[in-house]
């Protein structure tokens, strides 16, 4: 009894396989399809990476892993102004489920392990 309490526990101390290249395909203005790959490291709680897109290749910052959990912040320079987009989500299998929000509203994303 004992050991199935510890072995619940212990996992929760675990955090998501995060690390490695994800890819994703949003639509951006005029419906135009977009490629976002997303190049994550996890190190305990602590994510580190870039985000390549349309904007070229950014990097991420603030970022943490708390089990399936993840969040990081991406900031982006565009004709003289900056753009902060907030990304935070969760790890389901070989998927990652993001939520971005920035100045331009909200967006829903679906990234998939690359598997090359």
């Amino acid at each position: 009894m004992m050991t199935a309490a510890m072995a619940l526990f212990t996992t929760g101390l675990f955090a998501a396989d995060v690390t490695g290249k994800w890819v994703a395909e949003t639509e951006g203005q005029n419906g135009q399809k977009r490629t976002q790959t997303f190049n994550l490291k996890a190190d305990g709680a602590k994510l580190t990476g870039t985000v390549s897109g349309m904007g070229g290749e950014n990097p991420i910052s603030d970022g943490k892993i708390d089990g399936d959990n993840v969040s990081f912040v991406v900031s982006m320079e565009r004709n003289g102004n900056t753009m902060k987009m907030t990304y935070t989500g969760k790890v389901e299998g070989s998927e990652l489920k993001l939520k971005r929000e920035s100045q331009r509203g909200t967006q829903e994303i679906t990234a998939k392990r690359a598997t090359t």
